[in-house]
């Protein structure tokens, strides 16, 4: 590798000085907690978006994926960047639930192709909700999931959901420890 900073270390430090919002917040859980990750506050930003398109585009070349994405909002970002670092893929946005209006997809986006290696992406894990409703959407359209990436894990236990949904590996590019090690939970 050359030298200067690597493309993680300049996500960490985005994802630090411009996502990290420290005080009580309650989570999609329900649960509370004393700090917050707004991932989209860095990586909608330049720097960060760089850093997140070299990052996504990489994984994507690991795993050979034919396609990114996710489920829109936390994926969408990151379907933009794999495309802007110059993967080979398509992209796709999962929606919540499938409009009932115009085509009815619930998957937007070119259509996936049976058989279509999709590398499934999301901002910030922590039950891995989201990221396992994307996985079903995924197999339910007869592509298969090659990997999960997201671009922060707060270790809260979403890991372990997902690896056991996706039968592929999951690589948080960053954890709350990298961003936040410091943090009064940790």
């Amino acid at each position: 590798m050359g030298t200067g900073v690597s493309a993680r270390e300049r996500l960490i430090a985005e994802l630090r000085e411009h996502a990290l919002v420290i005080g009580e917040v309650t989570l999609t859980s329900g649960a509370t907690a004393q700090y917050y990750v707004d991932a989209k506050r860095a990586i909608l930003r330049p720097a960060g978006f760089a850093a997140l398109a070299e990052l996504v585009a990489e994984q994507a070349a690991t795993r050979g994926a034919t396609a990114v994405g996710g489920l829109t909002m936390g994926a969408d970002p990151l379907v933009c960047a794999a495309l802007a670092g110059g993967a080979p893929v398509t992209g796709f946005f999962v929606r919540k639930e499938a409009k009932a209006h115009g085509l009815q997809r619930r998957i937007e986006g070119p259509p996936l192709d049976p058989g279509e290696r999709c590398l499934i992406v999301e901002d910030v894990v922590t039950t891995g909700g989201s990221t396992l409703r994307a996985i079903e959407a995924v197999r339910e359209a007869g592509a298969t999931v090659c990997g999960v990436v997201a671009v922060l894990d707060r270790l809260a236990g979403g890991a372990e959901a997902i690896e056991a949904a996706a039968g592929a590996p999951y690589e948080p590019l960053t954890t709350i420890d990298d961003v936040y090690p410091d943090r009064p939970d940790g």
